[in-house]
């Protein structure tokens, strides 16, 4: 029972959360507390929903296809998290789960698939994505939870591009050294972009280093392949411009 009361079970709810709040569970949690953590009514979990911080609750009904909750105490308020959006083409599916898993990880506000030229990828499961950002802002103990967004083509995606976010476009031709050229930067809103596996075509390369937003950024000498880049480039701005500092 030691072991059992020692391990930290922490779940993302949609609804509101405040002192002496009761809050339904869905059904799959219900089964996760019950079936899985085997856990009882009067065990305590830990509740956040992206807007009202964190807090410690206290089972108070599990049955085996629903559960609720009791509000106790705040553990920690909600705070504003990085604004920083990640595009990114996508790729098969093993190397995906690792792209949207660190992208949460590495402080990501927003994930928006884009199709490109080169992408080899057929469908995009965006329910599927919302489902592992979901758990794994759970498990990195963040309070926000990014936004997964319908994939669009590269063109449409550029052609509305916001005038004030940078668009940090790591360049395999070359371009300023990543880590000083974010130091140097003003703004705390950004945007990375990662091509496929295959590269940006010559036309798609062409619009976004006619973007005026964009930034070219290099990431040194080696090849790196899509969920490498991903994990460089937001560990740099995290570092250089984010919540690291």
């Amino acid at each position: 029972m030691a072991a059992k009361a020692n391990t930290k079970i922490r779940l993302l709810v949609d609804a509101a959360l405040g002192a002496e709040a009761p809050v339904a569970l869905s059904r799959e949690q219900a089964h996760y507390l019950r079936d899985v953590m085997r856990r009882t009514a009067g065990d305590g979990v830990i509740l956040f929903n992206g807007r009202d911080g964190e807090w410690r609750a206290e089972l108070a009904e599990l049955e085996r296809k629903t559960a609720t909750a009791r509000c106790i105490e705040q553990l920690r308020p909600q705070a504003p998290g990085s604004d920083l959006w990640l595009l990114f083409a996508p790729v098969k599916k093993a190397r995906l789960d690792i792209i949207v898993e660190k992208a949460v990880e590495l402080g990501v506000s927003r994930l928006q698939p884009v199709i490109t030229r080169h992408t080899d990828v057929e469908r995009v499961k965006t329910a599927r994505l919302a489902a592992q950002v979901r758990e794994a802002a759970e498990q990195c103990e963040r309070l926000t939870v990014p936004d997964v967004m319908d994939p669009v083509a590269l063109t449409d995606a550029l052609s509305s591009w916001p005038a004030e976010r940078p668009l940090l476009f790591a360049d395999e031709a070359g371009g300023a050294p990543a880590l000083a050229a974010l130091q140097g930067m003003a703004g705390e809103a950004a945007a990375v972009l990662i091509g496929p596996e295959g590269g940006f075509a010559p036309e798609e390369r062409q619009a976004v280093t006619a973007l005026p937003q964009t930034v070219r950024l290099s990431l040194g000498p080696r090849i790196l392949r899509a969920e490498t880049a991903v994990i460089a480039m937001l560990t740099l701005w995290q570092a250089a411009r984010g919540d690291w500092r």
